[in-house]
């Protein structure tokens, strides 16, 4: 049986994508890698319009949509700006459903952007039942990330972009959240270089994904315990955790204390505003140093949506 994600799909999104979020800088973050102990390869995903990644995966999602359509998502904050984005571009109204208690700063951006959002839950997960339940009540289509296809695909064209690299890289470390960026990423690199290890990133207070990938069963908690709300995930989508099969090699769990240390790190030696979610690849680094030392590695720092707040708390 083949694979959800398609090669051919995901090479065809480079011309289907808004430019604006393609081709980003990745270079080597050499005053990083005295740090780390390793050769390290930063993707930055976070210098366009909404800060993320997300914007490939909306952008070629609502490529298909025609004008005048209502859409209906849920998000912690980046892919609800990234359809926000698209939507407006594309002239699509979006309904976007968010916890109560989502990044206020990421909120404030999707309402600007022109989506109409709607507060529900105390986290993301239960807000993505409430966007299910008024979709399937208004008769509306719903744009589910990681398990809409082509969130998954344009999110693919990173790693097409890496696989660009002149010398073929040891170690990818991708961000786990739903699942779009890592399946999309390493459905590109597993085939066109099938050496280099893929390996998700999760927060320890919220490895709902990573259980679920490693036990071939849906693990689903109540509760989530993290400060990386991009990949603070309970409720897995199963399609999204099938797509790991073959793409994903290995998965890290880390701390929200190496998390905050990568950040600083990103902000001290890259010079860069980096989210929790977008800095867990290097956290990785830190609680593994052996694992890493002397390797080629690449990470993708995938948002950079903090608040004044958290930037004080976090960074200073």
């Amino acid at each position: 049986m083949g694979h959800r994600l398609s090669l051919e799909r995901i090479a065809a999104a480079m011309g289907q994508i808004d430019p604006v979020f393609l081709n980003t800088p990745q270079f080597r973050a050499e005053a990083l890698e005295a740090v780390l102990g390793c050769r390290l390869i930063v993707k930055v995903e976070t210098l366009n319009p909404i800060r993320s990644f997300k914007g490939r995966g909306a952008s070629l999602t609502l490529s298909k949509v025609e004008p005048g359509a209502t859409l209906v998502c849920a998000s912690a904050g980046n892919f609800g700006q990234a359809m926000a984005y698209a939507a407006r571009s594309r002239g699509v109204k979006q309904i976007i459903y968010a916890s109560v208690n989502a990044n206020p700063l990421k909120i404030a951006r999707m309402r600007a952007l022109g989506a109409e959002v709607r507060l529900h839950g105390e986290d993301f997960d239960a807000a993505k039942v409430e966007a299910k339940r008024f979709a399937a009540e208004a008769g509306l289509p719903l744009i589910e990330d990681s398990l809409e296809v082509a969130t998954a695909e344009g999110a693919g064209t990173i790693g097409l972009e890496l696989t660009r690299w002149p010398e073929p890289i040891d170690e990818l470390l991708v961000s786990l959240g739903n699942g779009a960026l890592i399946t999309g990423i390493g459905r590109w690199v597993k085939a066109h270089s099938p050496n280099t290890k893929v390996t998700a990133v999760s927060a320890k207070g919220a490895p709902a994904m990573v259980e679920s990938w490693r036990s071939g069963r849906i693990v689903e908690y109540d509760s989530i315990d993290t400060i990386a709300d991009g990949i603070g995930v309970r409720i897995p989508v199963p399609e999204a955790v099938k797509d790991m099969d073959g793409t994903v090699d290995d998965a890290l769990l880390v701390s929200d204390e190496s998390t905050i240390a990568a950040m600083k790190l990103l902000h001290e030696h890259v010079g860069l505003i980096v989210e929790p979610s977008g800095a867990v690849g290097i956290a990785a680094i830190l609680e593994n140093p052996e694992r890493f030392r002397d390797r080629l590695v690449a990470t993708v720092l995938c948002g950079s949506n903090l608040t004044p707040e958290q930037i004080k708390q976090w960074l200073h």
